[in-house]
């Protein structure tokens, strides 16, 4: 089998590089590109080196598939020359997700959204997948009416020029900015580019991208997101209207069945979910589980995942397991 992984220099392909060594890929044959400035750099790869390579040599390689993490303009550009040739694309940006004929995948919940005529597929945004793993054991049960929800997310999201942000900004360094504020002790209620209606664009993929993966068109959802001075790992407070009664103990037991999510909820020994927690792993973390007396039926609830790996780099490479079977 020949893999491509597109983007390998980035904080995601590097780590999707990882990943795909973490769950047994070292005997495939792996193929990195990137922007032409990394060209014919070396990336250790399970004990050896692989060379950049330009994607359009890449796509001559005739790979089986190929995994994007390298922006939505890269991806628009070379995913459909990959897909003409044969080669299933999994593609980690926003270009495609929102496509009528691309399936939008988390394999916990809808990956039979893949049919054999798909050639690209795309991985949702990585503040999306957290919350739809705690939503959707509880959406089928309870049905859903409202979803409010707040991000508490970390730098790694933006990237590494923000990571660099953070760690110059501690050490009272003159930095070259990600945002256009100190990141540093501060809260920045800002996630992508403002909309003309005053959202931004990434709080209208957490309601556009949750419709979609849960088949939910109509489903209520207002989202705010808030950048944190934290390295990594993404936290949500939502807040969930159901559409009938909830049993707490109920909930908790839907969550606990739950592949690939973790409860930690024991508030009299302080113990909650929190970035500290997630980092290198690659569970959805859930706790601080209490009704919402304000409201009939709901219910509140605190989500924290590593947002380089199940939000992007894990999740994708489960993609492509779950194509392989």
């Amino acid at each position: 089998m020949k893999i491509a992984v597109i983007g390998a220099t980035g904080l995601v392909g590097r780590l999707m590089l990882k990943v795909l060594e973490e769950r047994g890929f070292t005997g495939q044959e792996i193929f990195v590109a990137a922007s032409p400035k990394s060209v014919g750099k070396m990336i250790k790869f399970a004990k050896r080196e692989l060379m950049v390579q330009s994607v359009e040599d890449v796509i001559a390689e005739g790979c089986d598939f190929a995994v994007f993490s390298a922006g939505g303009t890269a991806s628009k550009q070379y995913a459909p020359l990959f897909a003409e040739l044969g080669t299933i694309v999994i593609d980690n940006s926003s270009a495609w997700r929102m496509d009528a004929n691309v399936p939008l995948v988390v394999p916990e919940i809808n990956v039979d959204a893949i049919k054999p005529h798909h050639r690209i597929i795309a991985n949702p945004n990585c503040s999306t997948i957290q919350m739809v793993m705690a939503l959707y054991p509880l959406y089928k049960a309870y049905g859903i009416r409202r979803v409010v929800v707040s991000t508490y997310q970390s730098v790694s999201g933006t990237g590494l020029k923000a990571v660099n942000q953070l760690k110059n900004e501690q050490q009272g360094m003159v930095t070259e900015k990600a945002y256009h504020y100190p990141i540093h002790e501060n809260l920045i209620p800002h996630g992508g580019d403002f909309l003309p209606n005053g959202y931004t664009t990434e709080e209208e993929k957490l309601v556009n991208e949750t419709r979609k993966i849960l088949d939910a068109p109509h489903m209520c959802i207002t989202a705010t997101v808030v950048r944190v001075p934290v390295l990594g790992g993404h936290s949500e407070s939502v807040n969930v209207e159901f559409e009938r009664e909830f049993d707490l103990n109920e909930v908790k037991d839907l969550l606990r069945d739950t592949p690939g999510v973790v409860i930690i909820d024991e508030p009299e020994q302080n113990l909650y979910p929190m970035p500290l927690y997630a980092e290198g792993r690659d569970q959805v973390f859930v706790g601080r589980l209490r009704r919402d007396f304000s409201q009939p039926y709901s219910l509140n609830m605190w989500v924290v995942s590593d947002n380089l790996r199940k939000g992007a780099a894990t999740n994708a490479i489960q993609i492509l397991e779950s194509i392989i079977g």
